[in-house]
């Protein structure tokens, strides 16, 4: 009667893979080991990318001193001439820039050019060659307005004093 429950304790273990069971808790069979050492290569792999440089350009930042050119007005004519053909208006300041694609022609050469990019939050703003003509005539100053206020002459009893 005795090896008769041997014979069937042993049965079972064969028939409910008592192995497989044995290295969910201490490891035994060697499938499951191997598994897991390929399941933490594969971990590896995916939480170390490969550094790739971005394929995307990062735009310069924009330029924040700006003074326009004198001949600016002539220049951006024959531009404008230029990149929109025989579609531009006797006035040319009139010329529209509702296909993107010759505004950012435009925008690209005169940035290029000038050294001086029209900020995201403008580009709605530009309808037409007379808005782009209004803002690159705009100067810019790279000075906060601290240093605007001890630059000018103040009343007597007024004093600005820097803690350092």
């Amino acid at each position: 009667m005795a090896a008769g429950a041997a014979v069937m304790a042993v049965g079972r273990r064969v028939l409910l893979g008592a192995a497989q069971r044995r290295a969910l808790w201490g490891g035994f069979s060697t499938s499951y080991t191997n598994r897991k050492k390929e399941e933490e290569l594969d971990i590896e792999k995916i939480v170390e990318p490969e550094e790739k440089e971005p394929s995307l350009r990062v735009p310069p930042p924009r330029s924040r001193n700006y003074v326009p050119p004198a001949n600016l007005q002539s220049n951006l004519e024959i531009l404008v001439k230029e990149i929109f053909g025989p579609s531009v208006p006797e006035n040319w300041q009139q010329t529209s820039l509702k296909e993107n694609r010759l505004k950012f022609l435009l925008l690209d050469q005169l940035a290029s050019e000038l050294g001086h990019t029209v900020p995201n939050s403008q580009l709605h703003l530009m309808c037409s060659a007379a808005d782009v003509l209004k803002f690159y005539s705009t100067p810019v100053k790279d000075v906060s307005k601290f240093d605007e206020l001890c630059a000018a002459e103040l009343p007597p009893n007024l004093k600005i004093v820097w803690e350092q």
